[in-house]
């Protein structure tokens, strides 16, 4: 699985970086971004549910 942001849906609301700081962190304008784009199989369930979390549905999972 990857993941990815979308930076103009992305409002900092922070609930990503929450749920997985290792796979999320916020940018120098204070908007969440990827860490890393490939998704270790353990941090799956966290990163949907930091998918269903996100309120402006900015996250995007993409299966491999």
């Amino acid at each position: 699985m990857k993941v990815n942001v979308n930076q103009d849906a992305c409002v900092g609301c922070g609930a990503c970086v929450s749920i997985c700081p290792d796979v999320f962190s916020f940018n120098d304008d204070g908007l969440a971004e990827a860490i890393t784009k490939d998704v270790q199989a353990e941090d799956e369930d966290k990163i949907l549910d930091a998918v269903e979390s996100c309120p402006t549905e900015a996250i995007s999972k993409i299966n491999d």
